[in-house]
């Protein structure tokens, strides 16, 4: 176990460097730069030039990545070019807001997706397929279309909800939770599809094995053979498909936050985008890295724990 956290450690090195320096290389090809958006179109040129050296982008585009990863590696993600706050700061203060909502909605996955598909595989029949429907479906509704629905729903016409904005833990947790209430139902309902349908067809091939048929032939209990010998095997390809669907659920927060107005690391992605605010978009993307690393480890390490053999070196 401790050689594959070190193996997965030492792979995670090369990936940030070179998703650092893609991003780095995909701002530099976006048309305009911080200097132009901060001093408008119709600017004088000298003071363009002026504003370009004065925020380093006069520089060649290896110096610029290789100064960033110099200070990267001390510890110094550098200061944004429009605020001049440290970049490091900036993504603290959004984080937590980012945790709450992946959070909540891996676990709200977890618990919904796993009850559905446990319910389509035992039940089986016209709920098993009336259940892998509605998961179609589910899996099919574009994540800003069901973010309009349940807004216009929810928190327009029925008042039951904030209809954007956020309200941190400490100083209201029934406001905190009422802000996160849509965003996260947007953001897992496709992620539960998923989860019911792997579900679903895990328990199924499980309980058509011979064994099973024997040890129900053997009269042993029907919920003692689902606990004890379907849960576990069935378990290793839902816990992997659950780490592809947490990674996409990183994708899919830039999308909720700006719907729903949520201060987190998705609303300032696209910020720092628009504003060509080169700093504070590694900064955020090295975030997400990590935020990758640590879900591929996990699900490596509970893969490993179903089944040592599944994990090979």
């Amino acid at each position: 176990m401790l050689r594959l956290v070190g193996g997965r450690l030492l792979w995670s090195v090369p990936l940030l460097v070179v998703l650092s320096a893609l991003t780095f290389l995909l701002a530099w090809l976006t048309p305009g730069d911080a200097a132009r958006v901060v001093l408008g179109t119709d600017t004088d040129p000298a003071a363009y030039a002026r504003v370009r050296s004065q925020l380093g982008l006069d520089r060649s585009l290896p110096e610029q990545y290789g100064t960033w990863l110099a200070g990267a590696v001390r510890g110094d993600l550098g200061r944004s070019l429009f605020t001049g706050e440290s970049v490091a700061a900036v993504v603290d203060s959004r984080l937590a807001v980012s945790l709450s909502l992946l959070l909540l909605s891996a676990l709200v996955i977890a618990v919904v997706g796993v009850a559905v598909g446990l319910v389509g595989a035992l039940r089986g029949g016209v709920v098993g397929r009336a259940l892998d429907g509605l998961s179609v479906v589910a899996m099919s509704v574009p994540t800003p279309w069901l973010g309009l629905v349940l807004v216009v729903v929810f928190a327009v016409n029925l008042a039951w909800f904030p209809v954007t904005g956020y309200v941190p833990a400490a100083q209201s947790p029934g406001g905190w939770a009422l802000s996160l209430a849509l965003p996260v139902v947007c953001l897992a309902a496709g992620g539960i599809a998923v989860i019911a349908k792997q579900v679903r067809g895990a328990v199924v091939e499980v309980l058509g094995r011979a064994y099973v048929r024997a040890l129900r032939a053997n009269g042993l209990p029907a919920r003692r053979i689902i606990c004890r010998h379907v849960a576990k095997n069935a378990a290793l390809p839902v816990v992997t498909v659950f780490g592809v669907v947490l990674i996409g659920l990183l994708g899919g927060s830039i999308v909720v936050e700006q719907l729903f107005a949520l201060p987190g690391l998705g609303q300032l992605t696209v910020t720092a985008a628009a504003q060509h605010d080169l700093p504070v978009l590694q900064g955020v993307v090295l975030c997400f890295t990590v935020l990758v690393v640590v879900v591929n480890l996990l699900v490596d390490l509970v893969t490993g724990w179903l089944s040592p053999r599944a994990v090979t070196r």
